[in-house]
């Protein structure tokens, strides 16, 4: 079978307008306009399987939503090749366009005065739904995300986290294959964001469907994705499993210490990172973790010890710091 999504050497440039501030500096620009040319995206390949759920990261400006606007079919890419489906996004096929979906939390489709049942009713008709079919998927959909008493509320009605979750049902009324969510818990409090992961994975679980998920939420990234693609300045810098992620840019282990009496020192023992109490958070070279821990057993009082990898966040920091490098 054939990748779902399937990208080789994407490139996406802009022309910006540039300028100095003040009056002269306008009326000369309209005589002489000059522009920069921004690389948004910079010969960027990859490929998703069906079924994946993958972790498009990156920090802000690093080319994500533009590279997913370019898989959509939103943007025309300068250069490079883009398959989704088998089909080229930016050609618009209707066929395409039925089994996709772009959700960006920090845009809407729901219309704003109207109640939401008004708002799938019209998907329905966008996308010629039959009423059976229509009906089946609206209540699988209210029972996963508990929408029943949102449907007859104007969307201006509803707060931040049910809105969301009424964003992502109308965004799958029409059961597409292919999820590209930019940000879909951004601005979540963090039990709507843990609920609209779990719906996220029992969707792709349902339908076999492909995910290629941004977040800056790390929480999102290790609840659902196995494998992450980072991208920096629209140039690909790790595409891989998550766990060889914090493999390769992660030399060190967390161990959390909790003792007897606070006021022992431990920083014999590693890197002291925290000290709450009788709690101490100890940074080791990973090489060194399984002698450190043995000595921490047999020379110190200790209540409890746990061996932690660093956090992805941490990880991701190391990633970048290290691109820039």
């Amino acid at each position: 079978m054939s990748a779902a999504i399937e990208v080789q050497q994407l490139h996406k440039t802009y022309e910006v307008p540039v300028r100095e501030g003040g009056v002269r500096a306008a009326l000369r620009s309209l005589v002489c306009k000059q522009v920069r040319t921004v690389e948004a995206v910079k010969s960027l390949s990859f490929a998703v399987e069906p079924g994946e759920i993958v972790g498009f990261l990156g920090p802000n400006g690093a080319g994500k939503t533009t590279t997913l606007k370019m898989l959509s079919g939103l943007l025309h890419p300068t250069a490079g090749q883009v398959q989704v489906l088998d089909y080229v996004p930016f050609a618009r096929q209707r066929q395409f366009l039925r089994q996709i979906t772009l959700v960006m939390g920090n845009r809407n489709q729901l219309v704003w005065d109207i109640p939401v049942a008004d708002s799938f009713e019209r998907n329905r008709a966008i996308y010629r739904l039959g009423r059976q079919e229509f009906r089946q998927t609206v209540d699988e959909l209210v029972g996963l995300l508990d929408l029943g008493e949102l449907l007859q509320k104007p969307v201006r009605n509803l707060s931040l986290g049910e809105r969301m979750k009424c964003e992502v049902a109308a965004a799958l009324l029409h059961r597409p294959r292919i999820l590209f969510l930019d940000e879909p818990t951004i601005g979540l409090d963090v039990t709507m964001q843990r609920r609209i992961r779990a719906f996220i994975a029992e969707y792709n679980r349902r339908y076999q469907a492909t995910v290629l998920l941004t977040s800056h939420y790390m929480a999102d990234v290790e609840a659902l994705c196995r494998r992450v693609v980072i991208i920096h300045h629209g140039q690909l810098l790790f595409d891989g499993e998550l766990a060889s992620l914090v493999q390769r840019f992660s030399p060190h282990k967390t161990i959390v210490v909790d003792l007897e009496r606070e006021e022992l020192d431990l920083g014999g023992y590693g890197e002291v990172v925290q000290r709450e109490g009788g709690r101490v958070t100890l940074r080791v070279p990973k090489a060194d973790t399984a002698r450190v821990t043995a000595r921490l057993l047999s020379e110190v009082p200790v209540v409890d010890l746990t061996v932690e990898d660093p956090q992805i966040e941490e990880v991701i920091e190391q990633v970048f710091s290290q691109e820039a490098a």
